[in-house]
């Protein structure tokens, strides 16, 4: 819980820094579109002035509205003013656009002594945070007004304008923003589902477990109490009572062992100690059990000691599970165990002539509940749970284990635990 805690901090600070940076960025990309827009408008001043400068149809029709003269036309000189309105924003947007800009905008054609004046048909308001960019005219009008002449052309708050200039960036950025967020959310909730249900579920076995221990143990006691009366000819039956109960126990045990790993390290108390002579009695004890079962059981156990830190009973359980693989999983099992030291680190080898793993199944065979079938069905009964359990016993102990397997040829199993060096 503190680590998820940790981590859901780290990403709303990474976040946070982000949306930080990004608006840094997005400054510096405003600041450089205001030069550039500012450039931009130079250019378009320049070639309005240049091309205002001449007698052209345009200039000669603004200058009889400036001037009131309706000599040349047979309309009133309101009519003359509106038309060269019109036609004058026509060709300022048009000198705008071909040096890219591409804003709403008005004018004014003004005198300096504001003896006249002409106004674009859309006027913005004073109170609107207009900019304004002046362009003293020369040539045909100034001459024919015989007055200084300037056309003001005015802008609305241009900062909006900027930004949608700028959206190719940050509209991108700000969406994979937003999908890093949802996906971590997401991820989040996915987690703490899954948790829940993994609780859910564990709790449900390790209640089913508690419960079966008890009919275990009264079975257990049971058969004890029998064996002291019971006739010769009845107590292989017997035998098989007590193999199959303590089978069950072991069943039991295993999933409880593993529901603790999982969720209660603080269990899991990693002591020095020399674990040959436990190896030796692990050793031991599956050879007499071999002998019963008709397995052929060999270990070799190289070096005088194997000094480690480990917690025994898991790790004993962990060697006797791939043990008891090797001979479920054989049909007439050949087994030997091998320890040995490799690169500071204890080497425990199990090898089988069992049927084989394929490569598919060697990187599932460490899940919980994953099982290696025979098409649908399963030749050894069992719950997927003791590779499983030897995978989180090894990793508790830093360790790690390895599978090497071929099909129609038998499976090695190689535990390494690193070993403590004395001075």
């Amino acid at each position: 819980m503190k680590r998820r805690s940790v981590y859901i901090a780290i990403f709303i600070i990474a976040i946070l820094g982000l949306f930080y940076i990004q608006y840094k960025y997005l400054k510096i990309g405003v600041s450089l579109a205001t030069v550039q827009f500012k450039k931009n408008i130079d250019l378009a001043s320049k070639n309005i002035k240049r091309d205002l400068a001449d007698e052209t149809q345009l200039t000669f029709l603004v200058g009889q509205a400036i001037t009131d003269d309706d000599t040349y036309f047979k309309l009133s000189i309101d009519s003359i003013q509106d038309a060269s309105k019109y036609f004058l924003k026509d060709f300022i947007r048009d000198r705008l656009a071909l040096n890219g800009i591409d804003t709403d905008f008005s004018y004014t054609l003004i005198a300096r002594d504001s003896s006249f004046s002409l106004k674009s048909p859309n006027q913005f308001k004073s109170d609107e945070n207009l900019v304004t960019f002046p362009i003293q005219l020369d040539g045909y009008l100034p001459e024919l007004s015989k007055k200084d002449t300037v056309l003001e052309l005015q802008f609305k708050d241009i900062n909006p304008y900027l930004l949608s200039q700028l959206n190719g960036l940050t509209i991108p950025s700000l969406l994979f923003m937003l999908i890093i967020i949802v996906i971590f959310i997401w991820f989040l909730k996915s987690i703490y589902w899954q948790k829940q249900v993994i609780t859910t579920t564990n709790s449900f076995i390790n209640n089913l477990t508690h419960e079966l221990k008890t009919p275990v143990f009264s079975i257990n006691l049971a058969s004890k109490m029998l064996g002291k009366d019971l006739d010769e000819n009845k107590k292989p039956f017997l035998q098989i009572i007590r193999q199959q109960t303590e089978r069950l126990n072991k069943h039991i045990d295993k999933v409880l062992e593993l529901g603790k790993l999982e969720f209660q390290t603080k269990i899991f108390e990693l002591k020095k100690v020399d674990f040959k002579p436990y190896l030796i009695k692990i050793c031991e004890d599956f050879e007499a059990l071999s002998k019963l079962d008709d397995v052929k059981f060999s270990y070799v156990l190289n070096e005088d000691s194997f000094l480690i830190k480990a917690e025994i009973s898991h790790l004993e359980n962990a060697i006797n599970n791939i043990l008891d693989n090797a001979r479920k999983y054989s049909e007439n099992p050949i087994i030997k165990l091998t320890a040995s030291k490799v690169k500071n680190q204890l080497s425990i080898s199990i090898s089988d002539n069992g049927a084989g793993i394929n490569k598919k199944d060697l990187n599932l065979i460490f899940k919980k509940y994953y099982r290696v079938s025979n098409g649908d069905v399963h030749k050894v009964k069992g719950y997927g749970l003791g590779l499983s359990y030897v995978k989180e016993v090894v990793k508790k102990h830093k360790g790690k284990v390895k599978i090497e397997s071929h099909v129609g040829v038998g499976t090695i199993v190689t535990i390494f635990i690193p070993l403590i060096h004395e001075k």
